[in-house]
């Protein structure tokens, strides 16, 4: 393990700094920023095809005498970023349209997207297409319609779900929604999601019933709890779509079956695949 450290004026205060770390460990490379406030910022930049995660973040840690990164950068792609490539490529009939993913409403082609476009959404209407989103607590919502004509993927963290993210995937399929039916992925829970009042103001403007999906925490001053399960339920109703299925697996809590970004800080991706077969 090679470490090297470094700090550097921070907004041209001398008094304000930022405390950087060179990280290269057999299988990785990756800098590691502490701001002022505490605050960590791992950039991972080592060779995909080579790199070991979990030794990465755990030598970042121990380092820098923090519990857990609170932010991590891949400045790279590659497959290998997911796990099981061999495995996965076994299973699907052609490799996944990647997204960029960002918290908004995009919706891509599959049929003919090339990779890693920018896009919340997916959707595919050609033979083994295959559509792809990863999540961490964010909701996977699956769509198909009755004749298997066209499929499609969504991406609905809570900024996306209230911009309507959903609401333009159905529009791309291009189907009239009451032939759709939909499935709801394992996504944080109604016991663990945690948001502010800003957050449920936003879903009433959009939909006042969506009042329905927020609790208020007792204790925690202006907080809420919110189910992110009922809001999409009532998005896709408000669609004409009313057969629903999935939902009630809860990312937080399941820490044997599911990676979460709220619980760990640094970690990995769930990938939710659809395809016409």
């Amino acid at each position: 393990v090679i470490i090297g450290s470094a700090s550097t004026a921070f907004a041209g205060l001398a008094d304000q700094r930022l405390d950087i770390y060179w990280i290269d460990v057999e299988g990785g490379a990756a800098t590691l920023i502490v701001t002022p406030r505490g605050e960590s910022i791992l950039i991972d930049t080592g060779n995909p095809g080579h790199r070991d995660p979990d030794r990465i973040v755990q030598t970042a840690t121990r380092v820098a005498g923090v519990r857990q990164l609170d932010h991590v950068i891949i400045t790279h792609y590659h497959s290998d970023h997911f796990g099981g490539v061999a495995m996965l490529s076994s299973l699907l009939p052609s490799e996944p349209v990647w997204l960029n993913q960002v918290h908004g409403v995009g919706v891509v082609n599959a049929n003919a997207a090339s990779c890693l476009p920018q896009g919340d959404a997916c959707i595919a209407s050609l033979l083994g297409a295959v559509c792809a989103v990863m999540t961490a607590d964010c909701l996977p919502v699956l769509l198909c319609d009755d004749s298997g004509s066209v499929v499609g993927a969504a991406h609905a963290g809570w900024r996306g779900l209230c911009a309507g993210v959903i609401e333009r995937t159905v529009q791309a399929m291009n189907v009239p929604p009451h032939r759709l039916m939909a499935w709801l992925g394992p996504a944080i829970g109604p016991a663990a999601f945690e948001v502010g009042a800003e957050v449920r103001a936003a879903f009433m403007a959009e939909q006042p019933q969506a009042a329905d999906a927020f609790v208020a925490e007792p204790g925690a001053g202006n907080k809420y709890l919110a189910d992110i399960y009922l809001l999409a339920r009532q998005r896709l109703e408000a669609l004409g779509i009313s057969r629903i299925y999935g939902g009630g697996q809860c990312t937080y809590t399941g820490r044997e079956r599911f990676f979460s970004y709220r619980r760990d800080g640094a970690t990995g991706r769930m990938g939710t695949f659809i395809w016409l077969a």
